[in-house]
Parts: C-alpha cells; structure tokens; sequence
C-alpha cells in the first residue's frame, strides 16, 4: 500500500505527495519506490494513488520521466549544489527562481526549441544588465537533459544575442561610485564626529587596505599583525542557505596579506581596547582567539547590510556625494593609482585574479592615474 501526507511549498499553501511501491530493481534485486508530488488535495492524492497501484497490477506502469524543464531542474540543481559554494548556490537557486523558471520552467523538456529559448533570451536581454548568465544557466539545465537523454540537441546553443544596447546616459553623466582623496577626507571626519566607532574604524579600513566588504567582516584580531603593520585576508563571509552568513574562502579562494597604512594601524589597536570595553560590559571576552574585528551586540557576524544604514544616515546628514560601501574598494584603487601604483601592484593588493578587473576599474576610476610604485601611498596620503 502507498502512503499520502501533506507537505508545504513555499507559497505557503499545503500540498500532498504519494509514495508507493514500483517492483524490484533489475541490476540490484532492491525494492522500488517511487514518489508523486503537488496534488491540491488528500481526495485527488487517494485517487492517484489507486491508480498507479491499478496499473502496477495490471502491468502497465511506467515510471516518471522528467517531462518539463522545471523537473529536469529539480534534478540538476541537486547535483549542482555539489560542485559549488554555498553562496554561488543560493544565487543561482534566485536566478532560477526569478528569471528562469517563470519563463520556461512550464514547458515539456522535448518541446523546448529555438524558438521557445530565443523569446526568453530577448525577455531577459530587454530586463536584465548580466542576461548573458541567466541563459547560460537555463543552457545549463538543457545540457543536463541531453546526457539523460531527454533531448538531442541544445537549442540555447542556437540563440542570437541582440547587439542592440539600451539607452545609457553619457559616461560623464553616470553617478562616480568612489571618493577622491579631498572627499574620503570630509566623509571620514564627518564619520568620526558620530558616536558610532566601530562604522568609523570599518570604512577606514575598507578605504585604507581595499578589502571586500565580506573580507573585512570576517575578519579576526589574530588575522591583523600589529608587529609587522599587516592584514592577513584569508576569508570571507557570505549568506547561504535559509540566509545565514557563514564563514567562505576569499572571492578567488587564494589568500593574500598586505601592509597597514600607519594610520590605520593605530586606529585599529585604539578599536581592539574600545572594544573590550564596551563588549565586557556585554558580557563578552574579547581576547579569545577568534574574536571578530568587528562584531554585532551579540558578538556574532555583523549583519552585511547594516554598513549601508550606516553609510546613508552619514552621506544624508552631512549632505555628502553618494557613494556605496564597495565604492570604498574602488576609491582605494583610485588613491593607489593616483599614488603612482602599477597596475600589478593594485592587482596584487586588492586581490583580483584577473588583471582585466584591475584594468576596468583603472579605465573608470580616475583620469589622474599613473604608474608608479606602491609604497607613495603613505606618502600621498597625508591626513
């Protein structure tokens, strides 16, 4: 006999699945069960269910195949999530979720044609700046369905991508997402006279080392090196699953450690006696080895939105130019260039694993640039 229960989906409305008894399997002498999901009703589960059970009996049954994009999906994000990291998953499960399968996620699998892929890509081209991914993840799916011989062919292959280009205001026109040496000054002493140290500690410390944002709030005081001014970067945080922050490797997975601005140091060794302070009388010990730099009232990882809070009430209160935490980086890069960095030695600082990135930020950041050696930094950045 098969077995009925309810279960519920994210929509929050209840559904019931059946499950039930197939036969024996030829290459391993195991019993079979199978499972039938998204029946609106315990009526119209009980009446499935005597008739897969009919069919068995009478030898007609044939066990599901995957019919529709959305359920050869289900089957290849189960493998998918293998291979990547918990952060990479859950972006993609929302690529899905959003784009992909309100498109196509209806259609037969082998009813899926040129056609059919290329309407969607025009949809997320007219929608979306980074379409390009999306279709290469819906192409994805269909490669899944080729090696399980659902279909023969991919027809995303086949997909023309539209040269035409939205209307984008003039490059002169586009908000600069980084501060200038004279504009970092004025946000900093604007930060500094709010009670608020720790938001004062951390965005100098994204301008003055060009960490990521994840890369900074994951770090620990035995990451930093007071003896010889350096910042170990070995890791980051990032949200997973059920959108808990976890602990990840850095965005290349390769660790990297660079020297402290003078000023900074001290800033820093100034915050670690602050924050024992304020934290003891929370009833935290900050001198454990794993301590956090920078921690929420709980002492535990703070929440990644909470520097945009931070930053707006700054930016609106003191009526400063606009600009967005990971802007910092990008001010940071200006700075070094400006300071007569390489393009290497940028790269190497910041982490990139690609010198294009370095070169595109170069390219947008600051007509001033020039080569030249890392070390005038501290020499050019005078507070």
């Amino acid at each position: 006999m098969g077995t009925i229960k309810p279960y519920t989906k994210e929509d929050g409305k209840t559904y019931y699945k059946i499950k039930f008894y197939i036969g024996v399997d030829p290459l391993t002498g195991k019993q079979r069960d199978t499972t039938r999901r998204g029946y609106k009703s315990k009526k119209l589960a009980k009446e499935a269910l005597a008739r897969f059970e009919l069919q068995i009996s009478e030898g007609t049954f044939r066990k599901q195949r995957a019919e529709t994009f959305q359920d050869v999906y289900d089957l290849w994000i189960v493998q998918y999530e293998r291979t990547v990291e918990e952060s990479t998953f859950t972006k993609t499960i929302g690529i899905f979720r959003n784009h992909i399968l309100p498109s196509i996620g209806m259609y037969k699998i082998d009813k899926i044609n040129f056609d059919v892929c290329q309407k969607a890509v025009n949809k997320w081209a007219d929608t979306l700046k980074n379409f390009r991914m999306v279709k290469s993840y819906a192409a994805k799916v269909l490669d899944f369905a080729i090696k399980h011989d659902y279909i023969q062919t991919n027809p995303f292959a086949l997909v023309e991508i539209s040269l035409k280009k939205r209307v984008k205001f003039d490059q002169e026109d586009e908000p600069e997402n980084f501060y200038t040496k004279e504009q970092l000054i004025e946000f900093l002493t604007c930060m500094k006279k709010e009670s608020n140290t720790k938001a004062y500690v951390l965005f100098h410390l994204l301008a003055f080392s060009g960490m990521r944002k994840g890369e900074a709030l994951a770090l620990t005081w035995r990451d930093i090196d007071f003896t010889k001014n350096e910042i170990r970067i070995n890791k980051a945080i990032s949200r997973g699953k059920n959108n808990q922050l976890y602990v990840k490797t850095t965005k290349t997975g390769v660790a990297r450690t660079i020297r402290m601005y003078p000023e900074t140091s001290l800033i820093l060794n100034e915050w670690k006696k602050h924050q024992q302070d304020i934290y003891l009388i929370l009833g935290f010990d900050t001198l454990q080895p794993k301590q956090l730099v920078f921690s929420n009232e709980q002492n535990e990882f703070l929440q990644p939105t909470k520097t945009r809070k931070w930053l707006e009430h700054v930016l609106q209160k003191y009526d400063l130019p606009k600009i967005t935490t990971h802007g910092f980086r990008h001010t940071h890069c200006s700075l070094m260039f400006e300071a007569g960095a390489t393009i290497l030695e940028v790269q190497d600082r910041l982490g990139h694993s690609d010198v294009k990135t370095t070169m595109n930020i170069y390219a947008h950041v600051s007509n001033e640039a020039k080569d030249g050696a890392v070390s005038k930094l501290e020499t050019y950045m005078t507070m």
